[in-house]
Order: C-alpha cells, then structure tokens, then sequence
C-alpha cells in the first residue's frame, strides 16, 4: 500500500502545483455552461426538466471535465517513459499493480477534484440541488468515470511512446465517447436507430448517475447506471493492469 499512496501523493502535488492544467481543464466545460447553456435555456424545453436546459447541461459537463482530465492523466506513464522514473520504478522491488494502481488513484482522484470545482461553480451558475444527499450519488459517479477512464488511459499509455501519438488518438476516441453519452441532449430525443450505440457507450451511465444525483431526473435507471459503470470501471482498471504489466522500457 505504500507504494500506491506515494505514487497518488506524487500525482496529486503535480496537479495541485500545475495552476496552467487546473485552468485549462476547467476552461471547456465553463465555455459549454456560460456559452451553450444561458445561450440554449430559454428556447429548449426538455420534459421533466421544467425547461431547464442548463439544470441538464450541467451533469454532463461535470462529466466531461472527469473524463477528459482522467484519460489525459494516462499520458504521466508515458512522459514517466522518457524521462527514466518509470524505469527506476519498474527495477524497485514492487509489483506492477501496484504501480499501476497508484497511477490509477492518481489520476482518478485529480479528475474527480477537477470534476468538484466545475460543481461547486454550477451552484453560482444555476445548478439546484433537488436533494443534499444526491450529491453523494454524483461523487460516487465521478468516482467510477475517473477511475474507469484513468485505467483507459493508462493501458493506452503502455502500448505507445510517443506523448503526440498518444493525444491524438484519445482525441479520436474520447470526443466520439462524450458526444454520444447524451450529455448535451436527451437521448430519448434521439432517432431508434442510434439508441444502441448510445448504450454501449459506458459514458452515458455516468451522466446519466450524477444526472439522478444532482436533478433526480434520469433517463436510465440509476441502479443500472451503477451497475454498468462500476463494471466498466472493474473491467478497465484488469485491461489497465495486465497491460501495464506488459510494458517495456
């Protein structure tokens, strides 16, 4: 265990002494709220919502911001690669889940912080809490999309060299991800012929969970949510470890 909780205190110093990253995480899913939700919230109605777009803009925004931070903490292992402290990591006599597991708390807990401050600014902006409990239910989702998409990244990370590379492909993936995950529209509005490709995208649970958390409106029901992210999340964090375990230096 210490070896976990050296590499997440090492991941959690970067971030907090990074204020460039802080800022430029939480740029986007501010232009989205200030631009696209006061922009939208008067002329979209969504059922059950009261008319209240930027009420069910917010949780996807959230959303975005955990999962972009998470799977872009996956490039640590990688610039770690280049710069020789990962090799010195791999020769101590620890064991590469470990390793791997300290990588994934890292990550995970910096875009779940990351994902906190775009909640606390949604309270200034507009976000009306229907329970103080469902806040908990939102973290517990924010939770598992950071610990799921931090495991992403990291066995993406272990196959490939180059930090270029590497963005570029999360690029391709991820926007496909985020679009499809219902977080800018309600996926019941959607033509039945795309509906199954929103079902297989894990996202779409965990916008749909901190939805039910901070709203109590869900499209899906939040048992279901839970149950699919957190096994995403069990899934991905194997994957992660048993590619990790094959990296070469």
């Amino acid at each position: 265990m210490d070896i976990i909780y050296t590499i997440w205190l090492r991941n959690m110093k970067r971030y907090v002494r990074s204020k460039s990253r802080i800022i430029g995480s939480i740029s986007m899913p501010l232009f989205f709220l200030l631009f696209l939700g006061f922009g939208l919230n008067s002329v979209v109605q969504l059922p059950g919502m009261n008319g209240d777009y930027m009420g069910f803009l917010i949780p996807g925004m959230v959303a975005m911001s955990v999962m972009f931070t998470s799977v872009f903490s996956g490039i640590q292992v990688i610039w770690d690669k280049q710069f020789g402290f990962l090799k010195e990591t791999l020769v101590a006599p620890v064991s590469r889940l470990e390793i791997m597991l300290g990588q994934t708390a890292g990550g995970a807990s910096t875009a779940v912080l990351q994902g906190f401050i775009i909640l606390v600014l949604s309270l200034f902006i507009g976000l009306h809490l229907s329970n103080p409990l469902g806040f908990l239910v939102a973290l517990v989702f924010m939770v598992l999309i950071g610990i799921s998409f931090t495991a992403f990244g990291i066995a993406i990370a272990s196959r490939m060299e180059d930090m270029t590379g590497f963005q570029l492909i999360m690029n391709f993936v991820i926007f496909p991800i985020f679009g499809l995950s219902g977080a800018l529209f309600p996926i019941s509005s959607l033509p039945s012929w795309i509906t199954p490709i929103i079902l297989i995208d894990p996202l779409t649970y965990g916008v749909e969970g901190i939805r039910y958390g901070l709203t109590g409106v869900s499209q899906i029901n939040p048992v279901v949510c839970l149950a699919v992210i957190g096994g995403f999340s069990l899934v991905m964090t194997v994957i992660g470890a048993f590619l990790f375990r094959k990296i070469k230096i």
